[in-house]
């Protein structure tokens, strides 16, 4: 009879408990149980992770998903909280200068940036995170709120977003000042952001209004925004992260709170697993592969995070049936 090693080079390793592996096909002997296991592709999940510390909705997200980074929202009122994620719990970080709502979000866990929102009016705020405090960065050319956001603390982007109107207006960072970019082909409010200065993406808002849904996605290549593939779902205050080419939209508000979640290729949107909380004005962060969704809400604010895996794994006993 030919045996496992003769087929792959290798025997099966024994185990007294099942090991963390994203390799799919893994097989070992757990000993304990006295069953042969292997890991399956079992294709995108989320998972719940930790709490944060103060529920609550139109937060800024930046960072990743072991290193997260949640600032500033609304409760009954704007707040300046900063929490700090570590993959499994949120902790308190500084608080921002300027306690709002709406507010654009970039960079990292130690290099965030914030910019623009709302307290009683829209503002051109900015102000940057080095993992324990925030301070004052180059004000906005254009005081706006619910706009979109990307990029880094020294190579930020921001686009979009309300004043009086919808807008267009895009603007680039560069660690102390802001100054214009090109023009969002579609004005819109309460869309989503991801990727870089240079290779940024724009997806979903609204032009005015609940009635206005957009599902249109623009690429920016650090000049000119050009036309991407449409969102199967079209929705406002949606949460993004990941890259021009690997896009990951999840949540927002059509009629009602959504819970859909879709990936991009750099071409087109595909729906994938759906989050289990539905809900608005949330917090995202991380990658296509490995997101980070927090807060927003529901018919109330919430503290939920989850964490999105795709290709996501499953540990099976093998039987001979």
């Amino acid at each position: 009879m030919t045996t496992y090693k003769e087929i792959f080079g290798k025997y099966v390793k024994n185990y007294s408990s099942d090991p963390t592996s994203d390799a799919e096909g893994q097989i070992w002997y757990n000993t304990t149980s006295g069953t042969f296991k292997t890991n399956l592709n079992v294709g995108a999940a989320w998972a719940s992770g930790g709490n944060m510390g103060t529920a609550r909705n139109l937060l800024g997200g930046a960072g990743t998903q072991t290193a997260g980074l949640g600032f500033g929202g609304n409760t009954t009122v704007s707040v300046a909280n900063t929490e700090e994620y570590d993959g499994s719990t949120w902790t308190a970080g500084g608080n921002l200068a300027t306690a709002r709502s709406y507010i654009g979000a970039a960079g990292t866990q130690t290099a965030g940036l914030g910019f623009g929102g709302y307290t009683t009016t829209f503002l051109a705020n900015t102000e940057e995170y080095d993992g324990s405090a925030w301070t004052a960065g180059g004000n906005l050319s254009t005081a706006r709120y619910v706009m979109g956001g990307a990029g880094t603390q020294t190579a930020g982007l921001g686009f979009g977003g309300y004043t009086t109107t919808v807008l267009t207006a895009t603007e680039e960072y560069d660690g102390s000042a802001w100054t214009g970019g090109g023009n969002l082909a579609t004005a819109r409010s309460g869309l989503a952001g991801a990727g870089t200065q240079t290779s940024g993406l724009g997806f979903g808002g609204a032009s005015y209004g609940p009635t206005s849904l957009k599902n249109n996605t623009e690429e920016y290549d650090g000049s000119t925004w050009t036309a991407g593939g449409n969102m199967n779902t079209a929705r406002r205050q949606l949460a993004g992260c990941g890259t021009q080419t690997l896009g990951l939209a999840f949540g927002g508000i059509v009629t009602a709170v959504s819970n859909a979640t879709e990936e991009y290729n750099g071409s087109s949107w595909t729906n994938s697993t759906s989050l289990t909380t539905a809900r608005s004005g949330l917090g995202g962060a991380g990658t296509q592969t490995a997101g980070l969704a927090f807060g927003g809400v529901t018919t109330v604010d919430v503290a939920n995070t989850e964490e999105y895996s795709d290709p996501s794994f499953s540990t099976e006993t093998i039987t001979t049936s």
